[in-house]
């Protein structure tokens, strides 16, 4: 399994913040530190990754992904063996406008009802040293390869 995303960032007051997003559905309401993610998802075989990675970020976001430049930060394995390549792109944006796509789950469990949750049900900008408590242990890794590529520009 394969997925990609963007990884959105900015300099404000003279500090870089990157953009992401925290999962909707019940399962995700209550976990904050440690759940939010890069936009990403799963792409298919024969599409080339990075367009898996902007529409992904358009279905998860509702908004245009920046126009460039691109850069790509590697790919990370994931515990569940899931590998997600990352690319890093300037821009801005206001998270309060975001409209996620919709995912169904039957939600209670085993009840045997499906109930549709947003994909993601909330989007903010976090400074490194915050985004590094918020985003998914395995994502961290870009954080950090975000630094090391604007650092070589």
């Amino acid at each position: 399994m394969r997925s990609a995303g963007l990884l959105l960032h900015r300099t404000r007051n003279g500090r870089l913040e990157v953009f992401l997003v925290h999962p909707g559905g019940p399962y995700w309401s209550k976990k904050d530190l440690g759940a939010w993610s890069i936009p990403k998802g799963m792409f298919e075989a024969g599409e080339e990754p990075l367009d898996a990675a902007r529409r992904e970020f358009r279905e998860e976001t509702g908004l245009e992904p920046p126009a460039g430049p691109f850069h790509p930060l590697g790919g990370i394995a994931q515990k569940s063996g899931k590998v997600v390549e990352v690319w890093s792109v300037p821009g801005d944006c206001d998270p309060a406008t975001i409209r996620s796509q919709t995912i169904l789950l039957e939600w209670p469990p085993r009840s045997g009802r499906n109930r549709e949750f947003p994909e993601v049900d909330r989007a903010a900008w976090f400074d490194l040293e915050e985004a590094r408590r918020r985003i998914v242990p395995g994502q961290v890794g870009f954080l950090a390869a975000l630094e090391r590529a604007l650092e070589r520009t």
